[in-house]
């Protein structure tokens, strides 16, 4: 078969060596487990890799084009990869080598927290839906937390019906046992005191973050602009633009994946691609 035509969102050569020691280990440790250790995989998984980004970038169905592997086989390692936790450890790994590029410590002690309700499409099941009163949304919510940069540190996507407070205190609770240096936390007007309190509990200071009373138009809010920045950053990828996943759980995945993709672009210095981009992908330079 004749080597196929690049995709623009697939892994450059940098890129594929940031994440593939994750990836292998997680084969090794696999086929270790099977019976047929001694039989080779039969695809490669950089392009296994990438076609999944191109359904995360590109907002497409699983049923692949052609020159990917079979879409079956993709979605299982998709479903896999999930299951086995791979995309937030590749998240968690990525994020400390952005942070310490930046100058930063690895770990973080300060987050900042932001729910976004997004409509669904008719594949998800009614159950793991809801309404989102005040946005006028039935759909699912996409609660983050970030650092002050706006690197992803913890997702849970619930119905959106769930109030913020609710999601938000089981996600700082994840955010502080993962990352034990946090003390300060930014959220909006819509966490409620219960969920301050429980922060206190943590040993985690809360201040809400509002905008200046009589302010119009668009107008960043102190600390909380850098949330609010990440979602804009993961819209980029459009399979994020509605929830399509059957399972909460997978579309947490594709959160942690468009970050990784994220990532590790800001680490090898390449641009993430316009889809409007006239000009064709082997003709791309990348800069760095």
């Amino acid at each position: 078969m004749s080597e196929r035509r690049p995709h623009p969102s697939d892994l450059s050569d940098a890129r594929w060596e940031l994440i593939q020691p994750v990836l292998a280990a997680w084969r090794f440790e696999r086929r270790g487990r099977a019976l047929d250790f001694g039989r080779p995989p039969v695809h490669d998984l950089r392009e296994i890799m990438d076609a999944i980004l191109y359904v995360d970038r590109t907002g497409v169905q699983w049923r692949l084009p052609h020159d990917f592997p079979p879409w079956e086989t993709v979605y299982g390692y998709f479903a896999k990869w999930q299951k086995d936790g791979v995309f937030a450890q590749l998240n968690g790994l990525l994020r400390e080598l952005v942070r310490q590029q930046e100058g930063r410590n690895a770990t973080p002690s300060a987050c900042v927290l932001d729910a976004q309700s997004v409509k669904t499409s008719t594949s998800v099941p009614a159950s793991s839906q809801g309404t989102d009163a005040g946005k006028k949304i039935v759909g699912r919510k996409r609660s983050i937390v970030t650092d002050t940069i706006g690197l992803l540190l913890a997702v849970l996507v619930t119905a959106a019906s769930v109030q913020d407070s609710v999601a938000g205190t089981q996600l700082l609770d994840q955010a502080a046992a993962d990352h034990p240096g946090i003390r300060k936390v930014w959220v909006d007007g819509g966490y409620r005191k219960h969920f301050v309190d429980h922060a206190a509990t943590l040993g985690i200071d809360l201040e809400v973050t509002a905008r200046t009373p009589g302010t119009r138009g668009f107008t960043p809010i102190p600390k909380r602009w850098a949330v609010e920045r990440t979602y804009g950053w993961l819209m980029l990828h459009r399979r994020l633009a509605r929830d399509y996943e059957t399972l909460p759980a997978r579309s947490e995945a594709m959160i942690h994946l468009a970050m990784t993709d994220l990532m590790a672009r800001r680490l090898t210095g390449e641009a993430t691609v316009s889809w409007r981009d006239p000009t064709p992908p082997e003709q791309i330079r990348i800069a760095g």
